[in-house]
């Protein structure tokens, strides 16, 4: 197993064992080299009901030649499941047979106890063909519908579990937890939002628009209204594969504690880095990269990869006033070190700019505090003396949104040349700044946004 800090993905292999374990693996070579000669027959017949012709005699002789050697690969797997069925009966393993689709439809719809649970018995039904009563309203749809599961051997995961992996993504992220968030019907993959087009606080310029006059302003009243602009969310795929051991699917426990500690914590790495820089193709749009970010110049004593009092003062004053109640600094780990010294003041009068967390004048456990805000170190922070290193961001100000709790699912087809079980989770997410530029204010030059980057020191 290969774990990666902050996330994972499971990458361990089946041992191989015994003759049972060759004859899953041959039957899933059959059954797959059924499916290929079956699509070649059938992109022959597409190919000539596209162009209004007979086949030529090398794709009669082709397509001949496929639905022999189709029969003959149904006779091989025919065979096979013979001696498997055979052998669970002798070592005692129930058989119950589901395939047809009323026995499916007359299944128990009592839930699984756990992740784990479920996740094993997909595994049991993937192996022998035989499927848990308790999966039948948990099965993929026909081929085609790739957006949910793999058409071969793929289970949605149970609701509850999936709402689980979401509630922990989030719960987690101290930069995902502060953000807007908007859910998408099951119907959709797009969302837009209509917005404020406000980029001046000057007179005529609030709202987009807004104006109101006293009355000895204008004899007659004036016509004024808001203007507007749509934020248009498309929905990305965040996905996460996990191979699991033989070993490790024995164990329902160990493996929902893999699955329930590892992906959240995976997605949330992702999601954030994303709201923080991503680049918005194929991803949600970071602040960092959107055209709303104010990128503060460095004051003119730094020298060097630091951070002093004037560079902090100059970000804070940027940020936009209604702000302050919801911003947060983030920071790579490495400005720490270059907070402590921070102090406003001189001589009796001097004060500490940045209180540690648990100081005496910070009953916070984890995180400092800097101008009355929480400091929160981040990993998606860029490095010391880089743009994005120290950041100051009202994450209420991004919005995101998704689809709800992430699609789950497993096979072993698509590795099971490897004799590996994979479960797939697919997010789907979409996200970006709501301010489009910073704000221009009625008085003054300097322009406000929620989120201030400080520029280069080198």
């Amino acid at each position: 197993m290969i774990l990666r800090r902050g996330g994972v993905f499971c990458c361990v292999k089946f041992q191989t064992k015994n003759s049972g374990e060759i004859k899953v693996k041959n039957i899933h070579g059959l059954r797959q080299e059924k499916k290929d000669l079956l699509s070649q027959n059938h992109a022959i017949l597409v190919k000539c009901r596209d162009e209004n012709r007979d086949m030529t005699e090398t794709e009669k002789a082709t397509f001949t030649a496929n639905k022999q050697k189709t029969q003959d690969v149904q006779a091989q797997i025919d065979r096979i499941e013979q001696v498997m069925d055979a052998e669970r009966e002798l070592s005692g393993v129930p058989v119950e047979d589901v395939d047809s689709t009323a026995a499916a439809a007359a299944a128990p719809k009592r839930p699984f106890k756990s992740l784990g649970e479920q996740l094993i018995a997909v595994r049991h039904a993937s192996l022998s063909g035989r499927v848990d009563p308790r999966l039948a309203s948990f099965m993929a749809g026909p081929s085609g519908t790739s957006e949910t599961v793999p058409s071969d051997g793929g289970f949605l995961v149970q609701t509850d579990f999936s709402d689980q992996l979401l509630q922990r993504t989030y719960a987690t992220g101290q930069i995902a937890s502060r953000v807007t968030r908007y859910p998408i019907s099951s119907q959709s993959n797009r969302l837009k939002i209509n917005a404020i087009d406000e980029d001046s606080r000057v007179d005529g310029s609030r709202w987009g628009g807004v104006q109101a006059f006293w009355a000895n302003e204008a004899d007659a009243f004036t016509g004024a209204k808001p203007k507007f602009r749509q934020i248009e969310l498309a929905l990305n795929k965040l996905t996460g594969l996990c191979y699991a051991t033989d070993e490790l699917l024995q164990d329902a426990a160990a493996l929902q504690a893999v699955i329930m500690d590892a992906f959240p914590k995976e997605f949330t790495f992702k999601v954030e880095d994303a709201i923080v820089s991503g680049s918005g193709s194929g991803q949600p749009l970071g602040f960092l990269n959107s055209g709303a970010v104010i990128t503060v110049a460095k004051d003119s004593g730094d020298s060097g990869p630091t951070v002093s009092t004037n560079d902090v003062l100059n970000m804070y004053t940027r940020l936009f006033a209604t702000s302050r109640v919801n911003a947060v600094w983030l920071i790579n780990q490495d400005v720490e070190p270059k907070l402590y010294p921070l102090t406003l003041g001189s001589g009796t009068a001097v004060q500490l700019l940045y209180f540690p967390p648990g100081s005496q004048m910070n009953n916070d456990p984890l995180y400092g505090r800097m101008m009355g805000l929480p400091v929160i170190p981040a990993e998606h922070c860029s490095t010391l003396g880089t743009p994005g290193d120290i950041i100051l961001a009202d994450m209420s100000q991004y919005v995101m949104s998704d689809k709800g709790a992430p699609e789950a699912a497993s096979s072993i087809h698509v590795r099971f040349l490897n004799d590996e079980t994979t479960f797939r989770f697919v997010y789907r997410v979409d996200g970006q700044p709501t301010w489009k530029k910073p704000l221009t204010p009625k008085n003054g030059t300097n322009t406000q946004s929620p989120f201030i980057s400080l520029a280069t020191r080198s």
